[in-house]
Protein backbone atom coordinates (compact mmCIF):
# COMPACT_ATOMS: atom_id res chain seq x y z
CA UNK A 1 0.00 0.00 0.00
CA UNK A 2 1.65 3.27 -0.76
CA UNK A 3 1.08 6.00 1.54
CA UNK A 4 -0.85 8.80 0.16
CA UNK A 5 0.34 11.85 2.65
CA UNK A 6 -0.82 13.05 6.03
CA UNK A 7 -3.06 16.50 4.64
CA UNK A 8 -5.26 13.33 2.10
CA UNK A 9 -5.20 10.96 5.00
CA UNK A 10 -6.88 13.60 7.54
CA UNK A 11 -8.95 15.07 4.54
CA UNK A 12 -10.37 11.31 3.96
CA UNK A 13 -10.57 10.94 7.19
CA UNK A 14 -12.96 13.93 7.59
CA UNK A 15 -14.72 12.89 5.19
CA UNK A 16 -15.41 8.50 6.51
CA UNK A 17 -16.15 10.62 9.90
CA UNK A 18 -18.95 12.39 8.16
CA UNK A 19 -20.20 9.70 6.18
CA UNK A 20 -20.00 7.91 9.54
CA UNK A 21 -21.79 10.65 11.49
CA UNK A 22 -24.78 10.03 8.54
CA UNK A 23 -24.41 6.22 7.34
CA UNK A 24 -25.27 4.87 11.31
CA UNK A 25 -28.05 7.34 12.78
CA UNK A 26 -29.16 6.23 8.95
CA UNK A 27 -29.03 2.37 9.34
CA UNK A 28 -30.64 3.06 12.78
CA UNK A 29 -33.35 4.67 11.61
CA UNK A 30 -33.76 1.66 8.91
CA UNK A 31 -33.79 -0.64 11.64
CA UNK A 32 -36.72 1.51 13.09
CA UNK A 33 -38.60 1.56 10.16
CA UNK A 34 -38.48 -1.92 9.94
CA UNK A 35 -39.24 -2.97 13.26
CA UNK A 36 -42.69 -0.78 12.84
CA UNK A 37 -43.25 -2.19 9.27
CA UNK A 38 -43.33 -5.97 10.20
CA UNK A 39 -45.03 -5.30 13.69
CA UNK A 40 -47.74 -3.16 12.62
CA UNK A 41 -47.70 -2.22 8.49
CA UNK A 42 -48.94 -5.99 7.66
CA UNK A 43 -51.96 -4.89 9.95
CA UNK A 44 -52.65 -1.53 8.13
CA UNK A 45 -56.04 -1.83 6.73
CA UNK A 46 -59.12 -2.74 8.95
CA UNK A 47 -59.98 -6.30 10.29
CA UNK A 48 -63.29 -7.73 10.98
CA UNK A 49 -63.94 -8.44 14.70
CA UNK A 50 -66.91 -10.60 15.31
CA UNK A 51 -66.52 -9.72 19.36
CA UNK A 52 -66.96 -5.87 17.99
CA UNK A 53 -69.44 -7.13 15.14
CA UNK A 54 -68.23 -4.87 12.68
CA UNK A 55 -64.30 -3.15 11.16
CA UNK A 56 -61.77 -2.47 13.70
CA UNK A 57 -58.95 -0.31 12.68
CA UNK A 58 -55.65 -1.86 13.45
CA UNK A 59 -52.41 0.71 14.11
CA UNK A 60 -51.67 2.84 11.32
CA UNK A 61 -47.81 2.40 10.18
CA UNK A 62 -46.99 6.15 9.12
CA UNK A 63 -48.64 7.20 12.69
CA UNK A 64 -47.02 4.73 14.77
CA UNK A 65 -43.41 5.52 13.14
CA UNK A 66 -43.86 8.81 13.34
CA UNK A 67 -45.34 8.98 16.73
CA UNK A 68 -42.05 7.09 18.13
CA UNK A 69 -39.19 8.47 15.72
CA UNK A 70 -38.64 11.57 18.23
CA UNK A 71 -37.97 9.34 21.04
CA UNK A 72 -35.50 7.49 19.19
CA UNK A 73 -33.63 10.07 17.84
CA UNK A 74 -33.97 11.55 21.69
CA UNK A 75 -32.27 8.29 22.62
CA UNK A 76 -29.46 8.08 20.69
CA UNK A 77 -28.42 11.29 20.77
CA UNK A 78 -28.44 11.37 24.68
CA UNK A 79 -26.40 8.17 24.25
CA UNK A 80 -24.15 9.66 21.80
CA UNK A 81 -23.30 12.92 23.67
CA UNK A 82 -22.76 10.60 26.65
CA UNK A 83 -20.35 8.23 25.06
CA UNK A 84 -18.46 10.71 22.93
CA UNK A 85 -17.90 13.17 26.48
CA UNK A 86 -16.62 10.18 28.37
CA UNK A 87 -14.71 8.23 25.93
CA UNK A 88 -11.36 9.15 27.57
CA UNK A 89 -12.71 7.55 31.54
CA UNK A 90 -14.27 4.78 29.87
CA UNK A 91 -11.45 3.85 27.94
CA UNK A 92 -9.06 4.40 30.94
CA UNK A 93 -11.23 2.27 33.15
CA UNK A 94 -11.63 -1.18 30.61
CA UNK A 95 -7.88 -0.73 30.35
CA UNK A 96 -6.31 0.39 33.60
CA UNK A 97 -4.04 3.24 32.18
CA UNK A 98 -2.81 5.72 34.72
CA UNK A 99 -0.84 9.16 34.13
CA UNK A 100 2.90 8.64 33.25
CA UNK A 101 3.99 11.28 34.84
CA UNK A 102 7.37 13.11 33.28
CA UNK A 103 9.97 11.90 36.43
CA UNK A 104 8.75 8.50 36.41
CA UNK A 105 9.93 7.99 32.47
CA UNK A 106 11.98 10.63 31.00
CA UNK A 107 13.10 8.63 28.22
CA UNK A 108 8.95 8.38 26.78
CA UNK A 109 8.23 11.95 27.27
CA UNK A 110 11.94 13.00 25.53
CA UNK A 111 10.60 10.51 22.38
CA UNK A 112 7.29 11.81 22.05
CA UNK A 113 7.81 15.56 22.74
CA UNK A 114 10.68 14.98 19.74
CA UNK A 115 8.24 13.73 17.86
CA UNK A 116 5.58 16.51 18.59
CA UNK A 117 8.08 19.02 17.75
CA UNK A 118 9.50 17.77 14.49
CA UNK A 119 5.59 17.35 13.04
CA UNK A 120 4.50 20.97 15.20
CA UNK A 121 1.95 18.86 17.26
CA UNK A 122 0.97 19.52 20.92
CA UNK A 123 2.06 16.58 22.64
CA UNK A 124 -0.74 14.44 24.10
CA UNK A 125 -1.04 12.85 27.37
CA UNK A 126 0.59 9.69 27.88
CA UNK A 127 -0.72 7.14 30.41
CA UNK A 128 0.89 3.55 31.60
CA UNK A 129 -0.87 0.42 31.68
CA UNK A 130 0.84 -1.85 34.34
CA UNK A 131 1.18 -5.11 32.46
CA UNK A 132 4.37 -7.04 30.95
CA UNK A 133 2.89 -7.61 27.72
CA UNK A 134 4.12 -5.67 24.39
CA UNK A 135 0.68 -2.96 23.23
CA UNK A 136 0.31 0.33 22.98
CA UNK A 137 -2.82 2.89 21.56
CA UNK A 138 -3.91 5.99 21.41
CA UNK A 139 -7.36 7.56 21.46
CA UNK A 140 -9.09 11.37 21.81
CA UNK A 141 -11.78 12.98 19.59
CA UNK A 142 -9.01 16.58 20.03
CA UNK A 143 -6.64 18.53 21.33
CA UNK A 144 -7.68 18.47 24.79
CA UNK A 145 -8.42 14.17 24.82
CA UNK A 146 -5.57 13.33 22.56
CA UNK A 147 -3.46 10.61 24.90
CA UNK A 148 -1.08 7.84 24.24
CA UNK A 149 -1.64 4.32 26.38
CA UNK A 150 1.78 2.45 26.53
CA UNK A 151 2.08 -0.98 28.73
CA UNK A 152 4.60 -1.18 30.85
CA UNK A 153 6.32 -4.17 29.27
CA UNK A 154 6.73 -2.51 25.59
CA UNK A 155 8.13 0.26 27.22
CA UNK A 156 10.93 -1.55 28.86
CA UNK A 157 11.33 -4.08 25.90
CA UNK A 158 11.25 -2.22 23.21
CA UNK A 159 14.71 -0.35 22.53
CA UNK A 160 14.37 3.24 21.85
CA UNK A 161 13.85 3.06 17.74
CA UNK A 162 11.54 0.45 18.28
CA UNK A 163 9.94 2.36 20.73
CA UNK A 164 10.03 5.58 18.88
CA UNK A 165 8.85 3.71 15.72
CA UNK A 166 5.58 2.35 17.98
CA UNK A 167 5.25 6.37 19.40
CA UNK A 168 5.55 7.39 15.79
CA UNK A 169 2.26 4.96 14.99
CA UNK A 170 0.03 6.30 17.62
CA UNK A 171 0.89 9.94 16.57
CA UNK A 172 -0.20 8.95 13.24
CA UNK A 173 -3.62 8.02 14.39
CA UNK A 174 -3.64 11.14 16.16
CA UNK A 175 -2.40 13.13 13.54
CA UNK A 176 -4.78 11.75 10.67
CA UNK A 177 -7.80 11.58 12.95
CA UNK A 178 -7.98 7.88 13.07
CA UNK A 179 -8.96 8.40 16.75
CA UNK A 180 -12.35 10.54 16.59
CA UNK A 181 -12.85 8.34 13.31
CA UNK A 182 -12.82 5.00 15.28
CA UNK A 183 -14.43 6.16 18.40
CA UNK A 184 -18.00 7.54 16.35
CA UNK A 185 -17.64 3.90 15.09
CA UNK A 186 -17.36 2.37 18.22
CA UNK A 187 -20.31 4.58 20.00
CA UNK A 188 -22.58 3.83 17.14
CA UNK A 189 -21.92 0.32 16.97
CA UNK A 190 -22.46 -0.01 20.60
CA UNK A 191 -25.77 1.27 19.80
CA UNK A 192 -26.69 -1.48 17.87
CA UNK A 193 -25.10 -4.22 19.98
CA UNK A 194 -27.49 -2.80 22.85
CA UNK A 195 -30.18 -2.92 21.08
CA UNK A 196 -29.17 -6.84 19.63
CA UNK A 197 -28.67 -7.90 23.67
CA UNK A 198 -32.18 -6.62 24.32
CA UNK A 199 -33.96 -8.32 21.68
CA UNK A 200 -31.96 -11.42 22.98
CA UNK A 201 -33.07 -10.83 26.85
CA UNK A 202 -36.95 -10.24 25.84
CA UNK A 203 -36.68 -13.74 23.58
CA UNK A 204 -35.58 -15.09 27.06
CA UNK A 205 -38.09 -13.12 29.21
CA UNK A 206 -41.27 -14.54 26.83
CA UNK A 207 -39.95 -18.26 27.03
CA UNK A 208 -42.28 -18.24 23.45
CA UNK A 209 -45.50 -18.58 26.05
CA UNK A 210 -47.24 -15.57 24.17
CA UNK A 211 -47.95 -16.68 20.25
CA UNK A 212 -47.92 -12.33 19.05
CA UNK A 213 -45.20 -11.56 21.83
CA UNK A 214 -42.92 -14.54 20.70
CA UNK A 215 -43.07 -13.11 16.99
CA UNK A 216 -42.53 -9.46 17.88
CA UNK A 217 -39.44 -10.55 19.75
CA UNK A 218 -38.25 -12.69 17.12
CA UNK A 219 -38.58 -9.84 14.28
CA UNK A 220 -37.01 -7.47 16.57
CA UNK A 221 -33.64 -10.17 16.94
CA UNK A 222 -33.62 -10.93 13.18
CA UNK A 223 -33.59 -6.54 12.28
CA UNK A 224 -31.31 -5.79 14.89
CA UNK A 225 -29.02 -8.58 13.99
CA UNK A 226 -28.72 -7.55 10.70
CA UNK A 227 -28.38 -4.37 11.41
CA UNK A 228 -25.24 -4.98 13.75
CA UNK A 229 -23.23 -7.03 11.16
CA UNK A 230 -23.95 -4.16 8.74
CA UNK A 231 -22.31 -1.63 11.19
CA UNK A 232 -20.11 -4.06 12.28
CA UNK A 233 -18.36 -4.05 8.51
CA UNK A 234 -18.65 -0.58 8.20
CA UNK A 235 -16.66 -0.25 11.55
CA UNK A 236 -13.50 -3.04 10.65
CA UNK A 237 -13.31 -1.92 6.83
CA UNK A 238 -12.60 1.68 8.48
CA UNK A 239 -10.13 0.05 11.01
CA UNK A 240 -8.04 -2.43 8.92
CA UNK A 241 -7.30 0.52 6.72
CA UNK A 242 -6.18 2.72 9.27
CA UNK A 243 -3.17 0.78 10.99
CA UNK A 244 -1.48 0.35 7.43
CA UNK A 245 -1.54 4.09 7.06
CA UNK A 246 -0.26 4.56 10.54
CA UNK A 247 2.36 1.88 9.77
CA UNK A 248 3.35 4.28 6.69
CA UNK A 249 3.23 7.78 8.69
CA UNK A 250 5.51 6.16 11.44
CA UNK A 251 8.42 5.18 8.21
CA UNK A 252 8.06 8.50 7.69
CA UNK A 253 8.12 10.18 10.40
CA UNK A 254 11.34 8.22 12.16
CA UNK A 255 13.03 7.67 8.79
CA UNK A 256 13.47 3.93 10.31
CA UNK A 257 10.65 1.65 9.22
CA UNK A 258 12.82 -0.98 10.58
CA UNK A 259 12.75 0.25 13.76
CA UNK A 260 8.85 -0.19 13.69
CA UNK A 261 9.09 -3.73 11.94
CA UNK A 262 11.14 -4.77 14.58
CA UNK A 263 8.68 -3.31 16.89
CA UNK A 264 5.61 -5.69 15.51
CA UNK A 265 7.59 -8.63 15.52
CA UNK A 266 8.21 -8.19 19.56
CA UNK A 267 4.74 -7.03 19.94
CA UNK A 268 3.54 -9.82 17.74
CA UNK A 269 4.83 -12.43 20.40
CA UNK A 270 2.84 -11.21 23.51
CA UNK A 271 0.40 -8.41 23.12
CA UNK A 272 -2.19 -9.76 25.48
CA UNK A 273 -3.29 -6.68 27.80
CA UNK A 274 -4.99 -8.86 31.14
CA UNK A 275 -7.31 -6.02 31.92
CA UNK A 276 -8.69 -5.82 28.57
CA UNK A 277 -11.90 -8.03 28.18
CA UNK A 278 -14.17 -5.88 25.59
CA UNK A 279 -13.26 -6.10 21.95
CA UNK A 280 -13.94 -2.43 21.19
CA UNK A 281 -11.21 -1.51 23.32
CA UNK A 282 -9.04 -4.01 21.98
CA UNK A 283 -9.13 -2.59 18.37
CA UNK A 284 -7.79 0.75 19.85
CA UNK A 285 -4.14 -1.50 19.76
CA UNK A 286 -1.48 -1.11 17.89
CA UNK A 287 -2.10 -5.10 17.74
CA UNK A 288 -5.51 -6.58 18.30
CA UNK A 289 -5.45 -9.82 20.02
CA UNK A 290 -8.67 -10.93 19.42
CA UNK A 291 -7.35 -11.49 15.88
CA UNK A 292 -5.29 -14.16 16.69
CA UNK A 293 -8.61 -16.37 17.89
CA UNK A 294 -9.48 -17.87 14.71
CA UNK A 295 -12.43 -19.24 13.38
CA UNK A 296 -13.92 -19.67 9.83
CA UNK A 297 -15.60 -16.41 9.43
CA UNK A 298 -12.95 -14.52 11.45
CA UNK A 299 -11.08 -12.91 8.69
CA UNK A 300 -14.47 -10.83 8.20
CA UNK A 301 -14.42 -9.30 11.44
CA UNK A 302 -10.45 -8.84 11.79
CA UNK A 303 -9.95 -5.06 13.31
CA UNK A 304 -6.63 -4.98 12.04
CA UNK A 305 -4.98 -6.66 9.00
CA UNK A 306 -2.14 -9.41 9.75
CA UNK A 307 0.86 -8.52 11.21
CA UNK A 308 2.82 -10.07 9.10
CA UNK A 309 1.55 -8.10 6.02
CA UNK A 310 2.05 -4.97 7.54
CA UNK A 311 6.09 -5.93 8.63
CA UNK A 312 6.22 -7.05 4.95
CA UNK A 313 5.38 -3.63 3.95
CA UNK A 314 7.56 -1.59 5.85
CA UNK A 315 10.28 -3.44 4.93
CA UNK A 316 9.57 -2.25 1.61
CA UNK A 317 10.56 1.07 2.52
CA UNK A 318 13.95 -0.05 3.49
Amino acid sequence: MQYVGIQSQISRNNLNSFLLLVAFPALLLAMYFLLIYFLTGRNSYPNYSPEENGFIQAPDFTHTFLKGLPFVLIGVGIWFLIAYAGHSAFIRMATGALPLERKENMRVYNLVENLCIQVGMPTPKIYIIDDDSLNAYASGIDKKTYSITLSKGIIEKLNDEELEGVIGHELTHIRNHDTRLLIISIIFVGIFAFLAQMALRSLRFTGGRKKDGGYIVLIAIAVTAVCYFISLFLRFGISRRREFMADAGSAELTKKPYALASALKKIDSDPLIEAVHNEDVAQLFIDNPQNKKKSFFSGLFDTHPPIEKRIQLLEQFV
